[in-house]
């Protein structure tokens, strides 16, 4: 059984582990090779313990029999379009390679549904790399859907374009 507990600064670098190695293993061929090759576990864990300690989104630990496998971050939505009090995000989900496709991540995002609901939201986001066709057919499969918005950050000095999901959520 898959289990979420709120994080702690002590996380920080579990955190930046499980991102470095999502990252190099999920957007290869995605975002340019020297970005991932430049990512830095000192660094990103610093950056994820100043994140916890002044982040208005929630972050928990995903734990699989006893041990922590990954990371879920959700708040409040972010986009201006939306309004913040009937619209939730998920910031991030992040699992250990060794733990994908095995359900785990599809438990940890009706959970993140699950609370977002509970805070009175009725529609949840996310943000997707346009290139991303694994993670674009996960939440799919999930029952989220491209609404429309889309934009372009950069990573590693490339441009790259992103899409919002969406789904709408109904009373349990």
């Amino acid at each position: 059984m898959t289990q979420l507990r709120p994080t702690t600064p002590e996380d920080a670098s579990a955190m930046a582990r499980t991102h470095i190695d999502t990252w190099r293993a999920a957007y290869r061929g995605i975002v340019p090779d020297s970005f991932l090759a430049s990512l830095d576990l000192e660094r990103r864990t610093e950056q994820f313990r100043s994140f916890l300690e002044g982040s208005e989104a929630n972050t928990f630990m995903v734990e699989a029999s006893g041990v922590v496998v990954g990371h879920l971050t959700i708040g409040p939505c972010r986009d201006d379009d939306l309004d913040a009090a009937a619209a939730g995000e998920i910031w991030g989900t992040y699992l250990a390679l060794l733990h994908w496709r095995r359900g785990i991540g599809r438990q940890v995002c009706r959970r993140a549904e699950a609370m977002l609901r509970e805070r009175g939201v009725r529609k949840v986001v996310l943000w997707v790399l346009k290139g991303n066709g694994v993670e674009r057919r996960f939440y799919e499969a999930m029952g989220y859907a491209p609404d429309g918005a889309s934009r372009t950050i950069e990573i590693g000095g490339e441009p790259l374009p992103i899409v919002r999901f969406a789904r709408e959520l109904i009373a349990p």
